[in-house]
């Protein structure tokens, strides 16, 4: 006897292994590995990473003195009379060599380590902001594949049964029931099933194409388990705003805009160099050594030093507001999200408690009527459409959810060091 297949999502990875071609004793991609293939090989973190290991060894000399400068020279050379351009013995002609070192400002050096240590500090934050955004997005993608799976999987359900309705139609056509036009529409809606199977394979590729830019050439492997059902609460994730991978960014660039301002400021102070110097004159005349100091005078603060000051002031304050305008938008893309969220909580539990429930009892009724020669096959199949059509419905609509949960988790959930 003709019977519907009930819902049964818990099979749906060996079932979509199956399509896949896979075999279940090979290994399988679960959501952990992943998100820790994404977060160990991704050129994108790798690229950020090599960032701060520049950044860091850009900061080793920062406060080094400059090198020293070799200085060579010829005093005294004359330029008329019988000697010139002569660097004979009879001349007071000197050759010198020696060497000279700079000494910048003590408040100058300070400043230039601290904007260092500062574009360290942004080179990591921009790490994890990236870290994070490929965690995010290869939990989507994995997400998507596993909700395009799953439906693929209930595919091979609804062809067993078009195929026990095909032999119902046939064995009540034998026995003088029905309309001869009957014969045609189990094959009808095969043609649908398969035009749907089609369009869910095509979204298999997209998905799988999009966490193979995460994770590489593991994307290909068949998956495995579930992705976390993130507990999402409005309270703690409202709480956790402060920490979203952009605005943790902004306490990085405060800092180095802030180093850079004192590093203006030590601009108003004098640097001062050192040189000593041989030099080397006829027997007659002696060696001499000569030593001498240099100091910066910084006496046009006005039209100088103050211009980079108020420059660095006034793109601080700009920070401030972009910091501000970040966290507004971040803000209303929180309650976005979380509007998005619960109406895909709430539309899941209605699709599965309520609608799927009357599809498949409207989908018996109309298979019961037809049977009982008060119904047509017509409704019978329109009926077993809706079925299709609000199964199907509960699979996207609980991915689409877990995709809105990984997005809040991922951008306000708690991260120590953006690991998976």
């Amino acid at each position: 006897m003709f019977s519907l297949i009930p819902f049964q999502p818990g099979k749906r990875m060996v079932a979509a292994m199956l399509l896949a071609g896979f075999s279940t004793l090979g290994h399988a991609l679960t959501f952990d590995e992943a998100l820790r293939l994404a977060a160990a090989n991704a050129p994108q973190i790798k690229a950020r990473e090599a960032a701060v290991a520049a950044a860091q060894s850009d900061s080793l000399p920062a406060g080094e003195l400059p090198d020293p400068k070799l200085v060579l020279g010829v005093d005294n050379l004359p330029v008329s009379g019988p000697d010139r351009y002569s660097l004979s013995s009879e001349s007071m002609t000197m050759q010198r060599i020696g060497v000279m070192q700079e000494f910048p400002n003590g408040a100058k050096r300070k400043a230039r380590v601290a904007v260092a240590q500062s574009q360290v500090a942004v080179a990591e934050a921009q790490t994890r902001i990236t870290r994070l955004t490929v965690l995010r997005e290869a939990a989507i993608a994995w997400i998507a594949r596993a909700s395009v799976e799953q439906a693929l999987a209930r595919m091979d359900a609804l062809r067993a049964e078009n195929r026990l309705l095909d032999s119902a139609v046939k064995a009540m056509l034998a026995g003088g029931k029905g309309a001869p036009t009957d014969a045609v529409m189990p094959r009808q809606e095969a043609a649908l099933i398969e035009g749907r199977a089609d369009a869910l394979r095509a979204r298999r590729e997209q998905a799988m194409a999009a966490l193979r830019r995460w994770i590489g050439a593991a994307a290909e492997q068949p998956l495995q388990g579930a992705s976390p059902d993130w507990p999402i609460s409005r309270d703690v994730l409202a709480h956790s705003l402060h920490r979203h991978p952009e605005l943790t960014g902004f306490d990085a660039q405060e800092r180095r805009l802030d180093a850079e301002i004192g590093e203006a400021q030590a601009e108003k102070k004098p640097d001062w160099a050192l040189e000593l110097a041989y030099q080397k004159r006829a027997p007659r005349f002696g060696d001499m050594v000569s030593f001498q100091a240099s100091f910066d005078l910084p006496v046009f603060p006005g039209s100088r030093q103050d211009p980079k000051i108020a420059a660095k002031r006034a793109e601080r304050a700009g920070l401030d507001a972009e910091r501000e305008a970040t966290l507004r938008e971040h803000a209303a893309m929180l309650e976005s999200d979380l509007a998005e969220y619960r109406r895909l909580a709430n539309a899941v539990k209605r699709q599965r408690e309520v609608l799927l429930p009357l599809a498949d009892e409207k989908a018996a009724l109309a298979m019961a009527a037809w049977r009982g020669g008060k119904g047509s096959l017509a409704e019978v199949v329109a009926a077993r459409r809706e079925r299709i059509d609000a199964e199907l419905e509960a699979i996207e609509l609980d991915g689409q959810r877990r995709q809105v949960a990984a997005r809040l988790h991922y951008a306000y959930g708690d991260h120590p060091g953006a690991q998976p």
